[in-house]
């Protein structure tokens, strides 16, 4: 298989043919042996990546320094709170400056919608988009798939069902754009005020969790964002739970071999239970998690990494 890439970013899923995501899946399954072997060749040797967030982050940002390292590159942090922009420079003005530098790629995170397009117009290296906004997340619809393919052995004609807040999700979003341009069928399920706005006409869209998880071989649960959204939206943890949380019984209702993912952070008892979240039978959700270093290893050799 070729280890070229169509794209010289990674800022959203559209543009990936499906040729690009196998060739992503098939170099992070390496790396992931690599890992377990402990043979990592140091691709990224020589080259310094900056990492630019301005939203909290733990898995995403620490699996793509771990990435980095792993591959024998180095980092180098922006840090909003602490930089010029406290003394008034613009962001274009700072993202100027640091081109300068020469980084090798930029990974950042962003709370403006299409942060990363701008950011990419302003700079010579590859950026690659560690989620922005409520728009995409790439990587992490890349890591979910390879999990899936890991545990179904295929995408193609499973049912993915998501539920929670689709309205403030980038996840869901990066995850309806690649899933569906594998084959999957997606299942959205979200109470009417948390549902999308934009509805893609290839996926169905459920308000109660006991019509749209039948025949699912995926459940794929997200937290409730409320940092993106009106207080008067989900006023009540409790009652968002008893409607919409992912419990035993529910989750009886997909199919019996149903894998349960999660992107984090969990927020227990509100739209997932302990006893799903932890069940050694059908929760992959830590394994999920896991598989976002070798995912974004592949991502930044594939973009940046001397060839081997």
């Amino acid at each position: 298989m070729t280890h070229h890439l169509s794209v010289k970013n990674l800022l959203d899923i559209p543009p990936l043919s499906v040729e690009d995501i196998h060739i992503i899946l098939s170099r992070a399954t390496f790396f992931k042996k690599a890992l377990a072997d402990k043979t990592v060749p140091h691709t990224l040797d020589g080259k310094v990546v900056l990492t630019l967030f301005t939203e909290n982050s733990t898995r995403t940002r620490n699996s793509f320094e771990m990435a980095v390292l792993r591959l024998g590159g180095k980092l180098m942090n922006w840090d909003e709170k602490v930089s010029s922009a406290q003394k008034g420079e613009t962001f274009s003005d700072t993202l100027r400056f640091l081109n300068g530098y020469q980084p090798d790629a930029i990974v950042m995170r962003h709370h403006e919608y299409n942060a990363p397009h701008y950011v990419q117009s302003l700079v010579d290296c590859p950026v690659i988009n560690a989620g922005d906004s409520y728009r995409e997340h790439p990587t992490q619809s890349l890591l979910d798939a390879l999990t899936i393919i890991e545990h179904k052995q295929k995408i193609d004609g499973l049912t993915v069902a998501i539920i929670g807040d689709l309205a403030h999700s980038r996840v869901a979003n990066s995850n309806v754009s690649l899933l569906t341009k594998l084959g999957a069928n997606i299942h959205l399920i979200a109470p009417k005020n948390l549902q999308p706005q934009k509805i893609p006409s290839n996926v169905k869209v459920f308000d109660t969790l006991e019509d749209g998880l039948k025949d699912c071989d995926v459940v794929y649960v997200l937290r409730i964002q409320k940092e993106r959204m009106d207080a008067s939206a989900i006023p009540d943890d409790t009652a968002y739970y008893h409607a919409y949380g992912l419990t035993p019984e529910r989750l009886a209702i997909a199919k019996r071999d149903a894998i349960v993912m999660h992107p984090g952070p969990m927020n227990r008892g509100v739209e997932i239970s302990d006893d799903v979240a932890d069940d050694p039978s059908q929760s992959v959700i830590f394994q999920q998690g896991a598989n976002g270093v070798p995912v974004r290893m592949a991502v930044m050799d594939l973009l940046i990494g001397s060839r081997i």
